[in-house]
């Protein structure tokens, strides 16, 4: 199928691809589940019974539960753009230590918002359940479209987290050195062939350790006890 050169060049843009990826695709479909859990909740959660004009959680009259969807949804929505900008600026991150603790962060969020909304649709399906739908109006479109997509969202974050654990994985290690200045000791290892191979004898040179040992030797040996001598009788 021949493209314009326009859309062609809008496909191969760098915005594209970055939406494109795998880990950008798994925050939008977060924040919009998210989006849709405390919105719908929100808008149509509290209602009034046919009885009393005051306002009611549609799930079992309890507003625990609609006030622990909508923050745990406003919460997950901020997460997902955050990480999302995050990941926009990933290029420009220099520091390895920086982008490894980002990684670790974004591994930990994962795994807790996905135990987060595997709690919420557990305990707002148990809510609905003893929920009578007689005593409000309107609502129960709202109450199992946030049960719906709570129980979607868990699936997304622990692709997130496997993501996030992928990215962890293959992030080469950070060596260790410490300096002289520091008070530490540089841990040298030494190739095989220079410490089993008889023919090359270690060399000594004024930088060496052993070169140093070595000159300093006649002043490190023991001191000599003083020796007495008898004197003549004038």
């Amino acid at each position: 199928m021949h493209l314009p050169e326009s859309l062609q060049d809008l496909a191969d843009s760098e915005t594209v691809r970055f939406l494109r990826r795998p880990k950008s695709i798994s925050r939008i479909c977060g924040g919009v589940f998210s989006l849709v859990i405390f919105s719908s909740l929100l808008t149509d959660g509290y209602q009034n019974r046919t009885e009393s004009p005051q306002l009611h959680c549609v799930l079992n009259s309890n507003h625990v539960a609609c006030s622990f969807a909508v923050g745990a949804g406003f919460l997950s929505f901020l997460s997902c753009l955050v990480f999302l900008a995050l990941d926009a600026r990933e290029s420009r991150i220099t520091g390895t230590r920086f982008k490894t603790a980002f990684q670790l962060l974004d591994f930990i969020l994962a795994v807790v918002w996905a135990g987060v909304w595997f709690v919420a649709f557990c305990f707002l399906a148990s809510q609905w359940q003893h929920s009578k739908s007689k005593h409000f109006l309107l609502g129960d479109s709202s109450a199992k479209a946030a049960i719906a997509f709570a129980f979607f969202s868990v699936p997304v974050w622990i692709f997130q987290a496997y993501l996030a654990f992928q990215d962890l994985r293959d992030e080469a290690p950070v060596p260790y050195k410490r300096s002289l200045d520091e008070g530490g000791v540089v841990l040298n290892t030494l190739s095989p062939s220079s410490t089993t191979n008889p023919a090359n004898p270690p060399t000594t040179n004024p930088n060496s350790v052993s070169y140093t040992s070595s000159a300093l030797s006649p002043y490190l040996t023991a001191p000599k006890a003083p020796r007495l001598a008898m004197m003549p009788d004038s």
